[in-house]
């Protein structure tokens, strides 16, 4: 029987303790820190270490954790702790762990490294420039004009990235970066870049350092109101699969730029390991350009993905972790989708310790077609023992409700179960999945 420790506190946490649990081979998941949902799967184990990882000096607590506890594998969820260098430190410890290596990880924590190595490797792009003096970012738009992108070079929990509608709003944007520190570290470099035209998607891989297993796509909603409106955040819902990613455009995707990253990486003498998401615009002729990489797999597309996976996650992370990744895995047929529930004020800031009500039982779930995954929350008594207490919110993104049916019938399951819950401030898109559903009225 195996024990599994997974990294991290948000729903794509959750999301993967919960699959790596319905295991048979499985005898505990352990999250570090994982949140209250994670501590009421079956199976699943919430562990307070002196670090999740996120200071690469803080490494030995995960260590010593695995080492004390007979952990065979450890799945990285979040970006900060692989940017570190947590996979090297499990590596060198003899301790299996899956995810890509601190230099790997570049690709989501420098955006300039990124863009430069799309660069030099013909992968296709957005035009771009970086800058670290506004004076000089102030002229690059003015030459440019707008609708432009501004984007903090470094880590900023997906908020990092400003769609500037007009020179005025650009420039806003790059006094938050430069000027005030708005992003602290994170935003000392910023990337400018062509504002490009089309539909989103998000394309997932497994990597073993040579073979790439592509996982079911989806397409995130980056925009904090309905009709793509409003400023940008971590996600506020993802659907899979995604229609705009035909096979057409899924062969591009995989000869034009994972394969590249691959190959690059290779011949670099860094094999890339891990999840690899490739955040794409797909234009009207169907050309994919990329419009960031993340080291991970992607909140909330892991949600609506890892719902319709059947093939065992852990046995696909054992094959990647052995260097023999399938080409495909089994999915369930039907899509689906799920609905972020974020607390007031998010994105720009957000409220904890708000009483959750109306979260359904864990196995009152409609027979596994709605299942709520936990993001920002915690109890209401951290130290209990037992628990038998309330839930209150943790963070900005909170819950994600995510169901599997037909694509509308999928947004009106998540709805009617996202509608029963509450809690003060409770924020959340009621369009999730619109462009999937007008092809399908279409």
């Amino acid at each position: 029987m195996m024990n599994i420790l997974v990294i991290g506190s948000g729903g794509r946490e959750h999301a993967l303790a919960w699959q790596c649990a319905k295991d048979d081979k499985v005898n505990n998941v352990y999250v570090a820190p994982g949140n209250a949902g994670t501590a009421l799967e079956p199976k699943c184990q919430n562990v307070v270490l002196v670090s999740t990882g996120e200071n690469a000096s803080e490494h030995s607590a995960i260590i010593d954790f695995c080492q004390n506890n007979a952990i065979d594998m450890v799945i990285v969820g979040p970006e900060a702790p692989l940017v570190t260098g947590i996979v090297d430190a499990c590596r060198d410890a003899g301790i299996q762990a899956w995810g890509p290596t601190a230099y790997c990880a570049q690709l989501e924590g420098s955006k300039t490294f990124a863009k430069e190595f799309m660069e030099q490797n013909n992968i296709p792009t957005a035009a771009y420039k970086g800058f670290t003096e506004a004076v000089a970012a102030k002229a690059y738009i003015d030459e440019q004009g707008a609708p432009i992108v501004i984007k903090a070079d470094g880590l900023a929990a997906g908020k990092g990235v400003i769609v500037a509608e007009t020179i005025e709003q650009a420039y806003e944007a790059i006094d938050d970066m430069l000027a005030d520190n708005k992003f602290g570290d994170a935003g000392s470099r910023v990337v400018i870049e062509q504002f490009l035209q089309g539909e989103e998607a998000s394309f997932i891989c497994m990597i073993d350092g040579k073979n790439i297993l592509p996982m079911a796509t989806s397409q995130d909603h980056k925009r904090a109101f309905e009709g793509d409106t409003g400023p940008n955040t971590g996600g506020m819902g993802a659907y899979s699969p995604a229609p705009v990613v035909t096979q057409d455009v899924h062969e591009k995707v995989m000869t034009q730029v994972i394969q590249p990253v691959v190959d690059a990486m290779n011949n670099a003498g860094h094999p890339y390991t891990g999840f690899l998401y490739a955040g794409l615009m797909i234009d009207e002729t169907g050309d994919p350009y990329v419009i960031e990489f993340n080291c991970r797999f992607g909140d909330p597309e892991t949600q609506p993905i890892l719902m319709r996976l059947q093939s065992s996650m852990v046995d696909l992370v054992a094959k990647g972790l052995a260097g023999q990744l399938p080409s495909d895995a089994q999915w369930d047929s039907r899509p689906a989708l799920g609905i972020v529930i974020a607390s007031k004020g998010y994105p720009e800031t957000s409220s904890k310790g708000d009483v959750i009500a109306g979260l359904p039982e864990l196995d009152d779930n409609n027979d596994n077609a709605v299942k709520v995954f936990h993001a920002g929350t915690a109890f209401s008594d951290s130290d209990a023992i037992d628990r038998e207490k309330e839930v209150v919110t943790n963070g900005g993104r909170v819950l994600c409700v995510t169901a599997l049916a037909g694509i509308s019938d999928a947004q009106q399951a998540a709805l009617a179960v996202t509608g029963a819950i509450s809690f003060d401030g409770a924020q959340y898109r009621r369009d999730i999945g619109h462009h999937a559903i007008a092809r399908e009225n279409s």
